[in-house]
């Protein structure tokens, strides 16, 4: 496993698609923290929600890094490399 990300040339300049995880939303369910795609702006919910909707993109996508969408927060996470991407 490498000590760094390695997928950090495929970070985008993003906006949030939505205020709140995006299949959440439509399904009127709720969650616990937001992921924004780093690639494309898709916001999820993290893995502490039920639906797990971020690892759902990062599975059906292969974006490999999201970063946290909660206020206050500036770290990312990358799916494939299983470690911080940055913060």
């Amino acid at each position: 496993m490498p000590s760094s990300c390695t997928h950090l040339d495929q970070i985008r300049d993003v906006t949030p698609q939505t205020q709140g995880c995006e299949e959440c939303l439509a399904m009127g369910d709720l969650w616990v923290h937001l992921r924004v795609c780093l690639s494309f702006g898709h916001v999820g919910c993290c893995d502490s929600s039920k639906n797990r909707h971020a690892t759902k993109h990062f599975r059906a996508t292969e974006h490999p890094i999201a970063a946290s969408g909660e206020p206050g927060e500036s770290w990312a996470w990358c799916f494939v490399d299983q470690l911080v991407a940055a913060g």
